[in-house]
């Protein structure tokens, strides 16, 4: 029964031990365990990385009223592995005016900017990589690592079209990280805590029904940084040919591609963190953690399949409307849900559980109602400087 309630320390202790009866110094073999298990991790992240490649264009083929992958293997499960044979055995072309260091450390930095955040997930009570109590703003950090990745692929390809895309997606992921900074803030306020068990721990009623508003500011937030449509400035085919990594081929492309698929999942499983409980599913989280990480692997498959949808449903926008939407609407609004969720969470933290959780999600729905309201107001006066405005019927027919 001790295998079930901690098999990864149970599993480490036994290879130190292996290892340490083979002579090795035990901060040595320490040392190697952790090792080993970052490659386990990071071997598994591919593995659904590849998942995901089918996922994703069977889904877009049911938006599309298409049929997908059929052919190679059951339900075309084996495309994505000749996808991948076919990246490998293509031509590697680098630019002859390129920076080559920084040309070829852009598409790994990319990847690692994503697998880096696995370190502060936690898949059960027990199984995480590190307990970090700053872990909103770990996120944030990375995201920078990802933005840098962007900027090096622009300026180092040597390309116009390249650098005006990185120009464009970093100009997007630097705006949109304000929001998502605030609406981070929200279950830190909640939890009374930055790291993600601790948040996690906190969720006897969801985060989402307390706080629906920082939900949505958070999946925005997050589509914007991720580069997907309607926000995907970076790689607008229409207008510049691929974007920022236009001059890339065969493997290097395919680490761009692979490393955009798992940050949307990655993504997706922060949502359900932060907000759906993370592996907490009625206390089946407690009897083993081989029944968490399918709880948390699912919910975030759900948030990945929204961000899929929104992508294959909505148009790209332009980005002086993208930008006027984060600086004029999305940021301001995030400033103030934070600034009501704490002043709520202060007022109502010591009344009974139901009584929290009504104020809480009825001050959201209070604030959405104003900026609905704010915003018919808005478009009426938009309307009006253009069509002049509304008259009576029987005026407008001449009566």
């Amino acid at each position: 029964m001790d295998f079930l309630k901690d098999p990864l320390k149970l599993a480490a202790d036994w290879l130190i031990g292996l290892m340490t009866g083979w002579g090795m110094p035990e901060g040595v073999a320490a040392g190697v365990a952790a090792f080993l298990g970052i490659f386990v991790l990071i071997a598994i992240l591919m593995v659904i990385d590849i998942f995901l490649v089918w996922l994703e264009r069977k889904v877009v083929a049911r938006f599309q009223d298409r049929i997908g992958p059929n052919r190679l293997g059951p339900f075309g499960l084996i495309q994505p592995f000749a996808d991948i044979i076919k990246l490998l055995i293509k031509e590697d072309i680098t630019p002859a005016n390129a920076d080559k260091v920084v040309y070829n450390l852009a598409p790994m930095l990319s990847m690692m900017s994503v697998l880096i955040l696995w370190a502060i997930i936690p898949l059960a009570p027990s199984m995480l990589g590190v307990d970090l109590n700053v872990a909103a703003l770990y996120i944030i950090a990375t995201g920078a690592i990802g933005t840098l990745s962007i900027i090096m692929a622009g300026w180092s390809s040597n390309n116009k079209f390249a650098l005006l895309g990185a120009f464009r997606q970093v100009a997007v992921m630097v705006s949109f990280e304000i929001p998502m900074v605030a609406s981070l803030l929200i279950p830190t306020v909640l939890a009374g805590s930055m790291g993600m068990n601790a948040i996690i721990e906190k969720q006897d009623i969801w985060f989402f029904i307390l706080s629906p508003l920082g939900a949505l500011i958070f999946l925005i937030a997050a589509i914007a940084e991720l580069g997907r449509a309607p926000f995907d400035m970076g790689e607008a085919e229409s207008e510049l040919i691929s974007g920022y990594n236009v001059e890339y081929s065969g493997m290097k492309f395919g680490m761009f591609y692979a490393g955009e698929l798992l940050h949307a999942f990655t993504f997706g499983g922060f949502w359900g963190i932060l907000f759906f409980g993370g592996y907490r599913f009625f206390g089946l989280e407690q009897v083993s953690p081989f029944l968490s990480i399918p709880i948390l692997l699912f919910k975030a498959v759900i948030g990945y399949w929204i961000i899929m949808w929104v992508k294959y449903t909505m148009m790209r926008i332009r980005i002086d409307h993208m930008l006027a939407f984060n600086w004029k609407f999305l940021t301001p609004l995030s400033f103030a849900l934070l600034i009501v969720t704490a002043l709520v969470h202060a007022l109502a933290k010591d009344a009974a559980l139901w009584v929290y959780g009504l104020s809480m999600f009825l001050s959201n729905l209070v604030l959405g109602w104003i900026v609905v309201e704010f915003l018919r107001r808005y478009s009426r006066a938009e309307r009006e400087k253009v069509e002049g405005p509304a008259r009576p019927a029987m005026e407008a027919a001449g009566h």
